[in-house]
């Protein structure tokens, strides 16, 4: 590498980066100091890697170069030069700097150079640490490659000699690594290809194109007796960083991995079947959607076409009588194929199997069966000619059976095809189907019993809530309740209208925290307590205070209620809440005004009184008593949607019935994610003579 003196000549330093070393592709800067710490010699690389030039440093301080020394000292400078002189060799790394003003970290290596007579000189070999990081990285990646890779790793050179390999190419060819170096591949490998693979490995080495993937046969000598089949690529070396030119090259013996790759294949699109399946079976409680997520997950990777059917027993404790007929309702199906697989799987609703039926064969194994579509099948399985013949003209070659069995019980069948243009099933391809429809059986109970459970609790909800609510010539009265979507479709919400003594209406809304049979139980409970009590014409308040009372002691943790009797003949509303979002009026000016002065704590917690507020309504106010559901949304705050509920009580004071309508359609998300109770009240004096 050339080096400058002080007086700007060049000549060649002590280091000189020859075409083709690593030098080349990691930059060193060479440059000496000499007494006082002061640049005496300074080479190309040197200028490359601080930026300065070397008339603009030569016999200037070394600490310029150096992050710590930008006033014309430096002790990382100091301590360099200090050990240079002092150990004769040393290497290390230091903060460095720029001439633009950049500090980088950069690696040293010193040592003191000292001529015939003369002063002593510490030259320096300068490189950033990052380029030293990146080549160190590399070299260490491929010695590691080199030793560990399980792949076969070769160089041969342009006469196809062994330059290097690696222990498992060793090891598969059946000798050591030394016996192959320098050695003709002749003299390792037994061909029977007439040249053919050393034609091939010279046109690379030529600069051809790479080899990649390619079976070769052949016998190595280190396992005379032993064929060998490999996967071989190759690629030319170019001479880059002085390389020998020459071939590289990657070997894999697949000899005895032909058949299983393709096994291990076939094993692992069945493991990614069921683990798609896994995540798309499921995903609802609804009994037909978990059949048809069954069906979709099975197509087109496993079937061309697949129905699910359950099993219409009389009662749950039947036992499966192989004697009798099996009548089952599809509820979902699907195909890929045309015309007429279509209407094949789902052109029918309910199906009769008759005795001695492949569906009757698989019941009574409790196993996954497979079966072939031909006359003997139509006979035995399909009962109606028009279905057999479209079954016969569906292409759908083979079927699978699989029994839908869940805590011991059989919910159904899930049936799969494949038409003549695919492999019949397998052993295999009979044991993931049992699998799947394991797996989809037991999403299909949960269902099931969620349906089940639900259809209790939507019983008991509408046996609890008000059939026809109580009419007063005072109050006219419109009323909604809305159930939220299908995973929270039976709730706690509920209302009432009570008559009582002196032409006085009471009004209620409640909502009990939870979903379920033992919300809607709650509600029941409260429902029918308020209306007790309300007959003894408490005040708003301690009928809370009873209503309290009663929650504590039937331990429902959290319920809201709004209780208000109006009376007819003073206009006057007495109004009571625990906990319940307040009551809105709309005045007959179109202003709306908000009851919010008596909130009270939600009936369960107890310690706390509520009070009584009381509020005169004009002739055709309307009250509008709601729950949460209404004004929250997971898009919208309470308050937001309680701007909105008074914006749409103004917009039209006209009809009930519409105006009830309009607020649910406006402000409902569909489907309404939680239930949903609207009380309009529109109310009336009592004439003074009456």
């Amino acid at each position: 590498m050339p080096s400058a003196r002080p007086g700007g000549e060049k000549t060649h330093g002590p280091f000189w980066s020859e075409p083709g070393t690593l030098l080349e592709h990691v930059p060193v800067a060479v440059f000496g100091i000499g007494d006082r710490d002061h640049v005496c010699y300074w080479g190309p690389g040197a200028r490359d890697l601080f930026g300065y030039d070397s008339t603009a440093v030569l016999s200037k301080p070394g600490a310029v170069l150096f992050a710590d020394g930008p006033q014309g000292y430096s002790d990382a400078c100091a301590r360099l030069t200090e050990r240079g002189r002092t150990l004769g060799y040393w290497r290390g790394r230091l903060p460095a700097r720029h001439r633009d003003g950049t500090v980088f970290d950069c690696g040293f290596r010193v040592f003191s150079v000292t001529g015939a007579g003369g002063p002593s000189v510490v030259m320096v070999l300068a490189s950033r640490s990052d380029e030293l990081d990146r080549v160190k990285t590399n070299l260490a990646f491929l010695d590691a490659l080199f030793e560990t890779c399980p792949i076969g790793l070769v160089m041969l050179d342009p006469d196809l000699r062994y330059v290097h390999l690696n222990q498992a190419l060793a090891d598969m060819d059946g000798l050591p690594i030394e016996s192959h170096l320098g050695r003709h591949m002749d003299e390792v490998m037994i061909m029977s290809d007439g040249g053919e693979y050393q034609r091939m490995l010279r046109a690379v080495a030529l600069g051809g194109a790479p080899v990649v993937g390619t079976l070769v046969g052949m016998r190595p000598r280190g396992h005379p007796d032993r064929d060998q089949v490999r996967s071989v690529s190759f690629f030319p070396l170019s001479r880059a960083v002085g390389s020998r030119p020459g071939v590289g090259g990657l070997m894999v013996d697949v000899t005895d991995r032909e058949q299983a790759i393709l096994e291990a294949t076939a094993s692992r699109r069945r493991l990614a079947l069921l683990d798609g399946a896994s995540t798309r079976i499921g995903t609802t409680l609804d009994v037909n959607l978990t059949a048809q997520e069954l069906v979709d997950a099975s197509m087109p990777d496993f079937c061309d076409g697949a129905v699910v059917e359950v099993v219409e027993w009389m009662d749950e404790t039947e036992v499966f009588d192989p004697g009798r007929p099996l009548i089952t309702r599809r509820i979902a199906s699907g195909t890929i194929l045309p015309p007429p697989a279509i209407e094949l799987v789902s052109g029918v609703e309910t199906v009769r199997y008759p005795p001695g039926s492949v569906i009757h064969d698989m019941l009574r194994s409790g196993r996954a069966i497979s079966a072939v579509v031909n006359e003997e099948f139509l006979a035995r399985t399909v009962l109606i000619e028009s279905r057999a013949r479209l079954l016969a003209e569906s292409g759908l070659a083979c079927l699978l059976v699989a029994p839908l069995i869940a805590r011991g019980t059989v919910q159904g069948i899930a049936m799969f095809g494949r038409s003549a243009g695919r492999p019949a099933f397998t052993r295999d391809d009979v044991s993931l189907a049992g699998e799947l429809a394991s797996r989809a059986a037991i999403c299909l109970d949960n269902a099931r019993l969620y349906s089940r459970v639900q259809d209790i609790a939507l019983t008991l909800q509408r046996a609890l809530l008000p059939s026809a609510l109580a009419t007063s010539p005072y109050v006219d009265v419109t009323h909604r309740y809305v159930p939220g979507s299908r995973i929270t479709e039976v709730g706690g919400d509920w209302y009432d209208v009570i008559n009582l003594p002196g032409g006085r209406v009471a009004l209620v809304v409640g909502d009990v925290m939870g979903h379920g049979v033992s919300a809607a139980a709650a509600m029941g409970r409260l429902r029918i307590t308020t209306k007790a009590l309300a007959r003894h014409d408490s005040e708003p308040a301690d009928l809370l205070t009873e209503l309290d009372a009663c929650a504590q002691e039937a331990d429902i943790e959290l319920a809201t209620c709004l209780y208000i009797v109006y009376d007819p003949m003073s206009g006057r509303a007495r109004i009571a809440s625990a906990g319940h979002p307040p009551p809105l009026v709309l005045r007959p000016d179109g202003t709306v005004e908000t009851i919010d002065e008596v909130l009270g704590v939600p009936l369960g917690v107890g310690g706390c009184p509520f009070r009584t507020t009381e509020i005169e309504l004009p002739e055709n106010a309307t009250l509008a008593l709601y729950t949460d559901g209404l004004i929250e949304a997971r898009d919208r705050d309470i308050e937001a949607g309680l701007e909105a509920l008074r914006a749409e009580l103004v917009r039209d004071p006209g009809p009930l019935e519409e105006a009830a309508d309009r607020i649910l359609a406006n402000l409902l998300s569909a489907p309404p994610a939680d239930d949903t109770v609207l009380v309009l009240a529109r109310v009336h004096r009592a004439p003074r003579n009456s």
